[in-house]
């Protein structure tokens, strides 16, 4: 493991950067954390705009339609399931693996 601070992507604004660094590890290691959920949540609204745009329902008929579809991470691999409330239970339904671009 290197002693020399990590390079920050260049897209990111010196502010933003400035704030990190001012960050403590504990500080990190949460916004790291709800870094990754919103990515998932951001992700999964952009795939409702487009299934909505192109008017395309893939949604099988045991889902119901207030379902979404979530993100699991299973030994490593990433796959997509679709997940609603069923009275206090949450449900899930295999959809299909991640594919490596997304």
């Amino acid at each position: 493991m290197s002693y020399e601070p990590p390079t920050p992507p260049a897209n990111l604004s010196t502010e933003f950067i400035d704030t990190l660094n001012e960050a403590t590890p504990d500080q990190l290691r949460e916004i790291a954390h709800y870094a990754e959920a919103l990515a998932e949540h951001k992700v999964r609204e952009a795939r409702v705009e487009e299934q909505d745009a192109d008017g395309v329902e893939d949604r099988p008929d045991d889902v119901p339609t207030k379902a979404t579809i979530t993100i699991k991470e299973i030994n490593g691999n990433r796959y997509y399931y679709w997940q609603w409330r069923d009275g206090e239970k949450i449900r899930s339904q295999y959809k299909g693996p991640v594919s490596p671009d997304e």
